[in-house]
Protein backbone atom coordinates (compact mmCIF):
# COMPACT_ATOMS: atom_id res chain seq x y z
CA UNK A 1 0.00 0.00 0.00
CA UNK A 2 3.13 2.56 0.53
CA UNK A 3 4.28 1.67 -1.94
CA UNK A 4 1.33 2.11 -4.36
CA UNK A 5 0.92 5.66 -2.66
CA UNK A 6 4.52 6.44 -3.58
CA UNK A 7 4.25 5.77 -6.99
CA UNK A 8 0.59 7.48 -6.91
CA UNK A 9 2.67 9.99 -5.73
CA UNK A 10 5.12 10.54 -8.03
CA UNK A 11 2.70 10.10 -11.32
CA UNK A 12 1.39 13.34 -9.83
CA UNK A 13 4.60 15.47 -10.07
CA UNK A 14 3.30 17.65 -13.31
CA UNK A 15 0.48 19.13 -10.99
CA UNK A 16 2.64 21.57 -8.97
CA UNK A 17 4.33 22.73 -12.19
CA UNK A 18 0.97 22.99 -14.06
CA UNK A 19 -0.72 24.89 -11.51
CA UNK A 20 1.58 27.17 -11.33
CA UNK A 21 2.38 27.64 -14.92
CA UNK A 22 -1.75 28.50 -15.49
CA UNK A 23 -1.71 30.22 -12.30
CA UNK A 24 0.78 33.04 -13.18
CA UNK A 25 -1.43 33.74 -16.64
CA UNK A 26 -3.62 36.19 -15.30
CA UNK A 27 -0.90 37.98 -13.52
CA UNK A 28 1.68 38.00 -16.71
CA UNK A 29 -1.45 38.78 -19.04
CA UNK A 30 -2.53 41.57 -16.38
CA UNK A 31 1.50 43.07 -17.07
CA UNK A 32 1.36 42.65 -20.67
CA UNK A 33 -1.76 44.30 -21.04
CA UNK A 34 -0.45 46.71 -19.32
CA UNK A 35 2.75 47.56 -21.19
CA UNK A 36 0.19 47.01 -24.30
CA UNK A 37 -1.91 50.15 -23.10
CA UNK A 38 1.40 52.17 -22.09
CA UNK A 39 3.09 51.82 -25.35
CA UNK A 40 0.18 52.23 -27.81
CA UNK A 41 1.62 55.62 -28.96
CA UNK A 42 5.23 54.79 -28.93
CA UNK A 43 7.05 53.27 -31.63
CA UNK A 44 6.53 49.58 -32.25
CA UNK A 45 10.02 48.39 -31.87
CA UNK A 46 9.78 49.74 -27.58
CA UNK A 47 6.35 47.39 -27.24
CA UNK A 48 8.33 44.52 -28.70
CA UNK A 49 11.17 45.32 -26.86
CA UNK A 50 9.47 45.27 -23.28
CA UNK A 51 6.89 42.20 -24.76
CA UNK A 52 10.04 40.08 -25.33
CA UNK A 53 11.57 41.13 -21.86
CA UNK A 54 8.06 39.40 -20.04
CA UNK A 55 7.93 36.91 -22.48
CA UNK A 56 11.46 35.66 -21.19
CA UNK A 57 10.48 35.70 -17.96
CA UNK A 58 7.37 33.68 -18.24
CA UNK A 59 9.40 31.03 -20.18
CA UNK A 60 12.25 31.44 -18.16
CA UNK A 61 9.33 30.01 -15.41
CA UNK A 62 8.24 26.95 -17.43
CA UNK A 63 11.78 26.30 -18.29
CA UNK A 64 12.40 25.96 -14.53
CA UNK A 65 10.17 23.18 -14.65
CA UNK A 66 11.19 21.03 -17.77
CA UNK A 67 14.72 21.73 -17.17
CA UNK A 68 15.54 21.98 -13.39
CA UNK A 69 12.83 20.34 -12.02
CA UNK A 70 13.00 16.99 -13.78
CA UNK A 71 16.64 17.22 -14.03
CA UNK A 72 16.40 16.04 -17.65
CA UNK A 73 19.61 16.14 -19.53
CA UNK A 74 20.37 18.17 -22.71
CA UNK A 75 22.88 16.76 -25.13
CA UNK A 76 23.65 18.89 -27.91
CA UNK A 77 25.26 17.91 -31.20
CA UNK A 78 26.59 20.21 -34.68
CA UNK A 79 26.84 23.96 -34.62
CA UNK A 80 24.39 25.92 -32.43
CA UNK A 81 26.03 29.89 -31.89
CA UNK A 82 26.38 30.75 -28.63
CA UNK A 83 24.89 34.61 -29.61
CA UNK A 84 21.70 35.18 -30.83
CA UNK A 85 20.77 35.91 -34.21
CA UNK A 86 17.41 36.42 -36.14
CA UNK A 87 16.60 32.44 -37.55
CA UNK A 88 14.28 30.66 -39.06
CA UNK A 89 14.20 27.32 -37.14
CA UNK A 90 12.84 23.85 -38.69
CA UNK A 91 12.18 20.76 -36.46
CA UNK A 92 10.76 17.55 -36.92
CA UNK A 93 7.23 17.57 -34.69
CA UNK A 94 6.62 14.24 -32.21
CA UNK A 95 5.84 15.76 -29.12
CA UNK A 96 3.77 18.95 -27.13
CA UNK A 97 7.47 19.18 -25.73
CA UNK A 98 8.92 20.25 -28.62
CA UNK A 99 7.97 23.53 -28.54
CA UNK A 100 9.77 23.56 -24.77
CA UNK A 101 12.59 22.18 -26.83
CA UNK A 102 12.80 24.84 -29.05
CA UNK A 103 12.46 27.55 -25.62
CA UNK A 104 15.89 25.36 -24.67
CA UNK A 105 17.71 26.24 -27.27
CA UNK A 106 16.90 29.94 -27.34
CA UNK A 107 17.86 30.49 -23.63
CA UNK A 108 20.88 29.27 -24.23
CA UNK A 109 21.79 32.08 -26.86
CA UNK A 110 20.12 34.48 -24.79
CA UNK A 111 17.66 34.46 -27.42
CA UNK A 112 14.10 33.77 -25.44
CA UNK A 113 12.27 36.32 -25.41
CA UNK A 114 12.34 36.43 -29.27
CA UNK A 115 10.84 32.86 -30.07
CA UNK A 116 7.45 33.20 -31.92
CA UNK A 117 5.46 30.20 -33.30
CA UNK A 118 3.69 28.88 -36.19
CA UNK A 119 1.12 27.37 -34.97
CA UNK A 120 -1.72 25.29 -36.10
CA UNK A 121 -5.19 27.60 -36.55
CA UNK A 122 -6.77 25.03 -33.41
CA UNK A 123 -4.73 26.60 -30.82
CA UNK A 124 -5.47 29.74 -30.57
CA UNK A 125 -8.76 29.18 -28.98
CA UNK A 126 -6.28 28.12 -25.89
CA UNK A 127 -7.49 30.69 -22.85
CA UNK A 128 -5.18 33.20 -22.68
CA UNK A 129 -2.29 32.06 -24.20
CA UNK A 130 -4.19 31.80 -27.53
CA UNK A 131 -4.63 35.52 -27.82
CA UNK A 132 -1.41 36.41 -26.56
CA UNK A 133 0.72 33.96 -28.48
CA UNK A 134 -0.52 36.37 -31.67
CA UNK A 135 0.38 39.49 -29.89
CA UNK A 136 3.63 38.14 -29.53
CA UNK A 137 4.19 37.56 -33.29
CA UNK A 138 3.20 33.93 -33.47
CA UNK A 139 1.14 32.92 -36.75
CA UNK A 140 -1.71 30.60 -36.77
CA UNK A 141 -1.77 28.29 -40.22
CA UNK A 142 -4.79 25.90 -41.28
CA UNK A 143 -2.92 23.35 -42.84
CA UNK A 144 -6.22 22.36 -45.83
CA UNK A 145 -6.46 26.70 -46.43
CA UNK A 146 -2.87 28.03 -45.81
CA UNK A 147 -3.04 31.98 -46.09
CA UNK A 148 0.01 32.94 -47.24
CA UNK A 149 -0.67 36.64 -48.00
CA UNK A 150 -1.17 37.04 -43.85
CA UNK A 151 1.78 35.33 -42.97
CA UNK A 152 4.01 36.67 -45.52
CA UNK A 153 2.56 40.17 -44.53
CA UNK A 154 3.08 39.89 -40.57
CA UNK A 155 6.64 38.68 -40.91
CA UNK A 156 7.34 41.22 -43.05
CA UNK A 157 5.79 44.11 -40.65
CA UNK A 158 7.57 42.52 -38.01
CA UNK A 159 10.94 42.75 -40.28
CA UNK A 160 10.80 46.23 -40.77
CA UNK A 161 9.97 47.35 -37.09
CA UNK A 162 13.52 44.81 -36.53
CA UNK A 163 12.00 42.97 -34.19
CA UNK A 164 13.98 39.93 -33.24
CA UNK A 165 13.16 36.70 -35.00
CA UNK A 166 13.32 33.51 -33.69
CA UNK A 167 10.46 31.67 -36.01
CA UNK A 168 9.73 28.05 -34.63
CA UNK A 169 8.14 26.08 -37.79
CA UNK A 170 7.48 21.92 -37.71
CA UNK A 171 7.21 21.33 -41.33
CA UNK A 172 5.44 17.68 -41.15
CA UNK A 173 2.14 19.65 -39.93
CA UNK A 174 1.40 17.35 -37.55
CA UNK A 175 3.32 15.32 -34.92
CA UNK A 176 4.64 12.39 -35.73
CA UNK A 177 3.59 9.02 -33.75
CA UNK A 178 4.40 5.73 -34.02
CA UNK A 179 1.42 4.08 -33.19
CA UNK A 180 -0.72 6.30 -35.97
CA UNK A 181 0.35 3.68 -38.56
CA UNK A 182 -2.18 5.63 -41.41
CA UNK A 183 -1.23 9.08 -40.49
CA UNK A 184 2.06 7.31 -41.58
CA UNK A 185 1.12 5.33 -44.43
CA UNK A 186 -0.41 8.66 -46.22
CA UNK A 187 2.59 10.67 -45.85
CA UNK A 188 4.85 7.93 -47.14
CA UNK A 189 1.94 7.50 -49.89
CA UNK A 190 2.42 11.09 -50.75
CA UNK A 191 5.70 11.33 -50.90
CA UNK A 192 5.76 8.53 -53.43
CA UNK A 193 3.08 9.91 -54.92
CA UNK A 194 5.55 13.02 -55.77
CA UNK A 195 8.51 11.07 -56.74
CA UNK A 196 9.86 12.08 -53.38
CA UNK A 197 12.36 9.48 -50.55
CA UNK A 198 10.20 7.74 -48.69
CA UNK A 199 10.77 8.35 -44.69
CA UNK A 200 10.50 6.31 -41.66
CA UNK A 201 10.71 8.48 -38.48
CA UNK A 202 9.51 11.54 -39.78
CA UNK A 203 6.60 12.75 -41.73
CA UNK A 204 6.77 14.14 -45.04
CA UNK A 205 7.66 18.08 -45.00
CA UNK A 206 5.18 20.42 -46.50
CA UNK A 207 7.13 23.11 -47.86
CA UNK A 208 4.48 26.40 -48.16
CA UNK A 209 5.44 27.92 -44.02
CA UNK A 210 8.84 27.23 -44.69
CA UNK A 211 9.36 28.99 -47.82
CA UNK A 212 7.07 32.25 -46.94
CA UNK A 213 8.99 32.43 -43.98
CA UNK A 214 12.53 32.37 -45.85
CA UNK A 215 11.45 34.15 -48.61
CA UNK A 216 9.86 37.10 -46.60
CA UNK A 217 12.46 37.79 -44.30
CA UNK A 218 15.69 36.76 -46.65
CA UNK A 219 16.75 40.31 -45.72
CA UNK A 220 16.68 40.14 -42.35
CA UNK A 221 17.43 36.53 -40.93
CA UNK A 222 21.09 35.23 -40.39
CA UNK A 223 20.68 31.73 -40.85
CA UNK A 224 18.12 28.65 -40.70
CA UNK A 225 18.35 25.97 -38.03
CA UNK A 226 17.82 23.06 -38.93
CA UNK A 227 17.03 21.03 -35.35
CA UNK A 228 16.48 17.10 -34.99
CA UNK A 229 15.01 16.33 -31.81
CA UNK A 230 15.11 12.81 -30.22
CA UNK A 231 13.29 11.87 -26.73
CA UNK A 232 15.52 9.05 -24.72
CA UNK A 233 13.14 6.84 -23.51
CA UNK A 234 11.00 6.01 -26.27
CA UNK A 235 11.73 2.59 -26.96
CA UNK A 236 10.09 -0.44 -26.00
CA UNK A 237 11.37 -3.68 -24.70
CA UNK A 238 11.48 -5.04 -28.03
CA UNK A 239 13.45 -2.21 -29.33
CA UNK A 240 10.53 -0.45 -31.50
CA UNK A 241 9.85 3.09 -31.59
CA UNK A 242 6.96 4.19 -29.18
CA UNK A 243 5.34 7.56 -28.83
CA UNK A 244 7.33 10.26 -27.99
CA UNK A 245 6.29 12.15 -23.96
CA UNK A 246 3.77 14.32 -23.65
CA UNK A 247 4.45 17.40 -21.42
CA UNK A 248 2.58 15.60 -18.40
CA UNK A 249 4.89 12.43 -19.38
CA UNK A 250 7.89 15.04 -19.39
CA UNK A 251 7.02 16.47 -15.93
CA UNK A 252 7.04 12.69 -14.25
CA UNK A 253 10.28 12.13 -15.13
CA UNK A 254 9.31 10.27 -17.91
CA UNK A 255 12.29 11.27 -20.21
CA UNK A 256 15.79 10.96 -18.85
CA UNK A 257 17.63 13.07 -21.56
CA UNK A 258 16.87 15.13 -24.78
CA UNK A 259 19.10 14.89 -27.99
CA UNK A 260 19.29 17.85 -30.27
CA UNK A 261 21.04 17.58 -33.41
CA UNK A 262 21.61 21.39 -34.90
CA UNK A 263 22.53 22.85 -38.30
CA UNK A 264 22.98 25.96 -39.27
CA UNK A 265 22.30 27.09 -43.03
CA UNK A 266 23.44 30.13 -44.55
CA UNK A 267 20.58 31.69 -46.66
CA UNK A 268 23.02 31.54 -50.05
CA UNK A 269 22.56 27.32 -49.20
CA UNK A 270 19.17 27.73 -49.85
CA UNK A 271 17.17 27.88 -53.08
CA UNK A 272 14.68 30.78 -53.01
CA UNK A 273 12.16 29.54 -55.76
CA UNK A 274 9.57 27.35 -53.86
CA UNK A 275 9.34 24.09 -56.20
CA UNK A 276 13.33 23.82 -55.65
CA UNK A 277 13.26 24.78 -52.09
CA UNK A 278 10.64 22.01 -51.61
CA UNK A 279 13.47 19.51 -52.96
CA UNK A 280 15.27 20.80 -50.59
CA UNK A 281 13.15 20.95 -47.50
CA UNK A 282 12.89 17.44 -48.05
CA UNK A 283 15.98 16.78 -48.38
CA UNK A 284 16.97 18.01 -45.11
CA UNK A 285 14.26 15.61 -43.73
CA UNK A 286 15.68 12.52 -45.08
CA UNK A 287 19.09 13.48 -43.21
CA UNK A 288 16.89 13.96 -40.04
CA UNK A 289 15.59 10.77 -40.92
CA UNK A 290 18.65 9.12 -41.17
CA UNK A 291 20.07 10.45 -37.96
CA UNK A 292 16.57 9.24 -36.17
CA UNK A 293 17.24 5.69 -38.03
CA UNK A 294 20.93 5.56 -36.15
CA UNK A 295 19.31 6.85 -32.99
CA UNK A 296 16.59 4.01 -32.99
CA UNK A 297 17.75 1.66 -35.29
CA UNK A 298 21.48 0.85 -34.95
CA UNK A 299 22.15 -2.60 -35.72
CA UNK A 300 25.11 -2.02 -33.04
CA UNK A 301 23.01 -1.48 -29.32
CA UNK A 302 25.55 1.12 -28.30
CA UNK A 303 25.27 3.25 -30.50
CA UNK A 304 21.56 3.80 -29.99
CA UNK A 305 20.14 6.64 -28.02
CA UNK A 306 22.68 9.07 -29.50
CA UNK A 307 22.77 10.85 -32.69
CA UNK A 308 26.43 10.58 -34.24
CA UNK A 309 29.43 12.86 -33.86
CA UNK A 310 30.32 15.24 -30.79
CA UNK A 311 28.34 16.40 -28.35
CA UNK A 312 27.93 18.84 -24.91
CA UNK A 313 25.83 18.11 -22.31
CA UNK A 314 24.26 21.49 -21.70
CA UNK A 315 23.05 22.22 -17.68
CA UNK A 316 20.77 24.75 -17.60
CA UNK A 317 21.78 27.80 -14.07
CA UNK A 318 18.84 27.97 -11.71
CA UNK A 319 20.36 31.81 -12.27
CA UNK A 320 18.10 32.05 -15.15
CA UNK A 321 15.33 30.58 -14.45
CA UNK A 322 14.15 30.72 -10.98
CA UNK A 323 14.13 34.37 -10.01
CA UNK A 324 11.26 34.38 -12.51
CA UNK A 325 9.94 31.96 -10.92
CA UNK A 326 9.92 33.86 -7.50
CA UNK A 327 8.94 36.79 -9.14
CA UNK A 328 5.27 35.85 -11.04
CA UNK A 329 4.41 33.39 -8.20
CA UNK A 330 4.96 36.34 -5.61
CA UNK A 331 3.68 38.60 -7.96
CA UNK A 332 0.34 36.14 -7.82
CA UNK A 333 0.25 35.42 -4.14
CA UNK A 334 0.35 39.08 -3.70
CA UNK A 335 -2.76 39.70 -6.00
CA UNK A 336 -4.54 36.59 -4.13
CA UNK A 337 -4.18 37.97 -0.63
CA UNK A 338 -6.78 40.44 -1.50
CA UNK A 339 -10.32 40.55 -2.19
CA UNK A 340 -9.20 42.96 -4.40
CA UNK A 341 -6.38 40.76 -6.39
CA UNK A 342 -8.62 37.73 -5.82
CA UNK A 343 -11.71 39.34 -7.93
CA UNK A 344 -9.21 40.90 -10.84
CA UNK A 345 -7.78 37.71 -10.88
CA UNK A 346 -11.10 36.13 -11.73
CA UNK A 347 -12.02 38.67 -14.03
CA UNK A 348 -8.66 38.73 -15.68
CA UNK A 349 -9.32 34.34 -16.36
CA UNK A 350 -12.94 35.08 -17.95
CA UNK A 351 -12.72 38.37 -19.20
CA UNK A 352 -8.92 37.91 -20.82
CA UNK A 353 -10.61 34.51 -22.28
CA UNK A 354 -13.82 36.01 -24.13
CA UNK A 355 -11.85 39.07 -25.28
CA UNK A 356 -9.33 37.01 -26.30
CA UNK A 357 -11.52 34.50 -28.21
CA UNK A 358 -13.83 37.58 -30.01
CA UNK A 359 -10.26 39.10 -30.80
CA UNK A 360 -8.73 35.81 -32.73
CA UNK A 361 -12.18 35.03 -34.60
CA UNK A 362 -12.36 38.38 -35.67
CA UNK A 363 -8.48 39.31 -36.79
CA UNK A 364 -6.94 35.70 -36.52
Amino acid sequence: MLLSLVLHTYSMRYVLPAAVMMGTAPTFLLAWGAWRLLSALLPARFYHEVDDRLYTIYQSMVLFFFENYTGVQIILYGDLPKTKENVVYISNHQSTVDWITADMLAIRQNALGHVRYVLKDGLKWLPLYGWYFSQHGGIYVKRAKFNEKKMRSKLQTQSKAETPMYLVIFPEGTRYNPELLKVIADSQSYAVKEGLAVLKHVLTPRVKATHVAVDSMKDYIDAVYDVTVAYEGTLDPKGQRKDAPTMTDFLCNKCPRIHIYVDRIELKDIPEEQKYMRRWLHERFEIKDKLLIEFYDAKDSKRRNKFPGKCVHSKLSLKKTLPSLLFLSGLTASMLLTESGRKLYVKTWIYGTLLGWLWVSVTV
